[in-house]
């Protein structure tokens, strides 16, 4: 099981919207030498709706190639059609991510039933860890906390990302899978309560930008130390708040780019975070400490 804080990471792109390798590369770098606990590589906030389905894969291949076994990398391989879904995680597997994160399909918004159906199809097809994702905000569907647990007898569906905000799933859920099960927090605004009742990590928007203080909070928080773990969070809150004044993630790569770590590329039909909107992002990156 991996634990604590994962960087839901951004895809960097050159302004006409290639894919920036040299830049991955350099942000893998960074999460490793600042205690990042694990990378999920092309998920929402990597563009994986933006990406075909070949760029999909040689982005994974080559998050794993950078990290070289130094951190774990979880490879982002949900779609709303169950064949592609399949199709990604074979290839994720292929070339070697540690594990699998599926969001629930989006915009067909099938029954409990069709979730269930989904998720076992894919676990019995490609023998790799697989990790649930529920964020009903995004896919117009949500999967019940009785349709999880209903999975969670999968042997290889091992955990889920719950980004409802619902903290009184943590319990339900692990009421009903146990401590075998790892339960991550998909919103960073309350994934410091969420730890503190029993989850086990974060996969977060707000660890590209301060990917050390995130981690920081998260070792506290797991380890009991509600304070500190208070401590940390409340210089974050600004950021777990502005990096959503917009589309995620339109925000956070701006946010990296100011900080010197991205160019500013996004892809249509997202577009540059609006001038307006950048005033709250950096008034929250100065009160997290960071110099824009």
């Amino acid at each position: 099981m991996i634990r604590g804080s994962l960087v839901a990471l951004v895809t960097p792109m050159t302004p006409d919207g290639a894919v920036d390798y040299a830049g991955l590369q350099k942000l893998v770098d960074w999460h490793v030498a600042q205690g990042t606990d694990g990378i999920v590589s092309v998920g929402t906030t990597g563009e994986s709706a933006t990406i075909d389905e070949d760029e999909h894969c040689e982005v994974i291949g080559r998050t794993v190639e950078f990290a070289a076994g130094r951190i774990p990398v979880i490879a982002g391989t949900g779609a709303n059609a169950t064949s592609e879904a399949i199709r990604l995680t074979r290839c994720a597997k292929e070339v070697g991510a540690d594990a699998c994160l599926l969001v629930t399909p989006y915009y067909n918004k099938p029954t409990q039933e069709g979730l269930f159906r989904h998720h076992k199809a894919i676990a019995e097809a490609v023998d790799i860890p697989q990790i649930l994702y529920n964020v009903p905000g995004r896919t117009a569907v949500d999967m019940l906390p009785a349709t999880v647990i209903r999975l969670a007898d999968v042997p290889n569906i091992v955990g889920v990302k719950e980004a409802t905000g619902d903290l009184a799933r943590v319990q339900a859920i692990r009421s009903g899978t146990g401590n075998g099960f790892a339960l991550y927090s998909g919103d960073d605004a309350t994934s410091r309560e969420f730890l503190l009742l029993g989850g086990d990590g974060v996969i977060s928007v707000t660890a590209n930008v301060v990917p050390g203080a995130m981690h920081r909070m998260c070792e506290a928080a797991l380890s009991g130390d509600a304070t500190k773990a208070a401590e940390i969070d409340g210089a974050l809150a600004g950021l777990h708040k502005a990096l959503f004044v917009e589309s995620n993630p339109i925000p956070v790569k701006w946010a990296l780019a100011a900080m010197g770590m991205i160019p500013q590329g996004i892809r249509l039909p997202l577009t540059w975070l609006s001038r307006d909107a950048e005033v709250p992002v950096r008034d929250a990156m100065k009160q997290a400490g960071l110099s824009v």
